[in-house]
């Protein structure tokens, strides 16, 4: 059950996450505190377009904000009463819509533990009736409540108490996973902790697929790994994705090739070679499409500029 935006718990956690994040996160970094690995800070000092990655699964709380995120062909658009939850490995482009230095855009994250979280599946209440067919999506938003504000403060707060976290950060993750299961995004994470699943099943072929996707792509085999039919492989895929196998390749391909041409500098060649293109017009064609110019005028763009961390 979600809170009101103005209930004053609601707005106390709040308020206390956001001076966490200003002592600790800088603008455009992503900060992942070593003492507390899988937590991720962000800061961004005003707004950005057409950043892209790949969202690892996740749950992502925005304290201060908004954010548009674009999966495949559809939008999710969300802020300080939303948080997102992506529970595979996805392709996105994401923009920050609100942010100021006065006001910058922060955000706090939390790699999910399908272990924990399937340890959790058989002690928790489900979530509200109906909940588990509206989350047919990897990637959803969900009502921020107070409690799990509250236990995101918990977190932050044992920076600067280290010598608890070993007891206690244990706890306190498990506390917002358990948060989360009860939530309105508890039904797919469900699903993805049930052993066997279909979106288990569908998770496995996109790890595969993560790991080589500079390779051919063979569907066929693909689904022959995870012991679907093609036509089901395909139909679960993009049902979870909002894509097919072939459009996800292809945006981690593209992906990969423009964080090389802007991070290491390689030529538009070089890089459509090293992510699995064999020719550099179908490389720069599709690049076009996916980023609205061309490689050389993009770079030339995003070179003159500092290029917020993806999260």
């Amino acid at each position: 059950m979600s809170d009101s935006p103005t209930d004053p718990l609601v707005l106390d956690a709040r308020a206390s996450l956001v001076r966490r994040l200003l002592a600790r996160a800088s603008d455009g970094a992503l900060h992942q505190p070593p003492e507390l690995p899988g937590l991720m800070l962000m800061r961004v000092d005003q707004p950005y377009i057409n950043t892209c990655g790949v969202y690892e699964p996740c749950v992502a709380v925005i304290v201060q904000g908004r954010k548009r995120v674009l999966l495949g062909d559809e939008t999710l658009t969300y802020g300080e009463d939303r948080y997102l939850i992506t529970s595979m490995d996805l392709p996105v482009k994401a923009a920050v819509m609100e942010a100021t230095p006065q006001q910058p855009y922060l955000a706090v994250a939390l790699r999910l533990d399908w272990r924990e979280i399937a340890s959790l599946v058989l002690e928790s209440p489900r979530a509200a009736a109906g909940g588990e067919a509206r989350e047919s999506r990897a990637m959803s938003t969900g009502a921020v409540s107070a409690p799990l504000l509250q236990a995101f403060d918990r977190l932050l707060a044992l920076l600067d108490q280290p010598e608890h976290i070993p007891a206690l950060a244990p706890l306190v993750r498990r506390e917002i996973f358990y948060r989360l299961l009860v939530g309105e995004a508890g039904g797919r994470l469900r699903q993805i902790a049930t052993v066997d699943s279909q979106s288990q099943l569908i998770a496995r072929a996109i790890a595969r697929l993560n790991a080589s996707f500079a390779q051919p792509l063979r569907v066929a085999a693909l689904a022959r790994e995870v012991g679907m039919s093609v036509s089901t492989f395909h139909h679960h895929f993009k049902a979870l994705t909002a894509m097919s196998p072939l459009q996800y390749q292809k945006q981690l391909r593209l992906n990969e090739a423009r964080r090389l041409m802007l991070s290491d500098r390689l030529d538009a060649a070089s890089a459509a070679f090293r992510v699995g293109y064999e020719s550099p017009s179908q490389f720069s064609r599709e690049y076009s499409r996916q980023f609205g110019a061309p490689p050389s005028r993009d770079m030339a763009g995003l070179r003159g500029q500092p290029v917020p961390a993806a999260a």
